[in-house]
This record gives structure tokens, sequence and C-alpha cells, in this order.
């Protein structure tokens, strides 16, 4: 799904809302990033990565992608410990970091350069708060400040929440790839 790399939250970078804070990915947020992303890998066809990224491979991700390319993240500095727990949640990276977003090459070809493709992954556990929103917001204009025209986004279907994020940003289904990939047993189908 294309949309022109736009948006507006308010956010900026480094931007504190409401005690969250959206900021520019460091390596040493891997093992967090990593975190949140493995049970979309292992548990749902949202990505199609079969085996999760360990900590040393999402670095390497970050390094390479984040050198080129906006990379954020959403972070709670003084997040809440979980029920059942007394120690600080704020000295474990794990619970600091709510999600993320990134834009990535869209193409290798040298005329796909002002294009990007973006994603986006919260904690499970912060899913439907208005993150997602905020950290889209943020990306998209960052990608907007940069020069970039096109962002490009692939939702496996049915995905009715990913969609509606897409379309509050202006995102537009440019195809369908029906029984695209298989993954958790079945083929799936992806707009994008």
């Amino acid at each position: 799904m294309p949309a022109r790399a736009s948006g507006s939250s308010g956010a900026s970078r480094d931007t504190d809302w409401n005690g969250i804070r959206i900021r520019r990915v460091l390596a040493s947020d891997a093992a967090a990033v990593a975190a949140i992303y493995a049970p979309y890998v292992r548990e749902t066809v949202i990505t199609f990565e079969i085996d999760p990224p360990d900590e040393v491979e999402m670095r390497r991700r970050i390094v390479e992608t984040g050198s080129r390319y906006p990379w954020l993240v959403l972070e709670d500095p003084e997040p809440e410990p979980e029920s059942g727990t007394t120690g600080d949640a704020t000295d474990d990276p794990e619970h600091r970091l709510l999600g993320y977003a990134y834009a990535s090459r869209f193409h290798e070809r040298a005329a796909y350069c002002h294009s990007v493709s973006v994603t986006i992954y919260l904690r499970r556990d912060v899913r439907h708060r208005g993150y997602g929103r905020l950290l889209y917001a943020e990306l998209l204009r960052l990608l907007r400040e940069e020069g970039y025209h096109r962002a490009y986004a692939g939702v496996t279907q049915p995905n009715p929440a990913s969609m509606a994020l897409h379309e509050a940003f202006g995102f537009l289904p440019a195809g369908r790839y029906e029984e695209y990939r298989f993954k958790l047993g079945a083929w799936r189908t992806v707009v994008s």
C-alpha cells in the first residue's frame, strides 16, 4: 500500500508524549527490539520470517538499516513493573521499549531511491493505545523531511487493525497477492 511520505502528530525527534518518548534506535536496543519482534515471528503471519532473529542479528539489522533510513523506538522511561514482580522495570530495556517503526529499501534498482518500505511492531501488551499512530506519524514526518517521496507497506490479510492504521495515514491498496506466502500451515494473502 503506497502513501506519500507525510504525516503529522505534533511529535518531533526525542519528543515526550505523556511520559512516552520517540527516539532513534540504538544498537544497544537490539535485545529489546528482538524481544518485541519474536512473538510476531513465532505466533503470527504478520511477518513471514520463520525463526526469530537473535540479539546479534537484530543488532546487525539496526546498524545496517538504521545507518541509511529512519528507525525509531517508542520508549517509556518509567514503566510500571509487571504484576507479581517487585523489581524496578526501568532497568530492563525490554520493559522500557514499547515498539519500533522503521523504513528500509523498497527495491534495489536506483530509480526507486525515493521510495521506502515501512514496518511497525508494538509490544503486544500495549497495542490499541494510539502508540502505532504516534510512531508512524513521526516516521512518515522524518521520511518527508529526508526527501523520500513514497512509503509502501504490505499487510497480511485479514488484519483490519493494520489496514485501518495504514488507511488513516493515506496508504492505498496497490495490489493484492493471493496466497502469496505459506506460514503456520496455510497460504497467506498480502495487500500491498
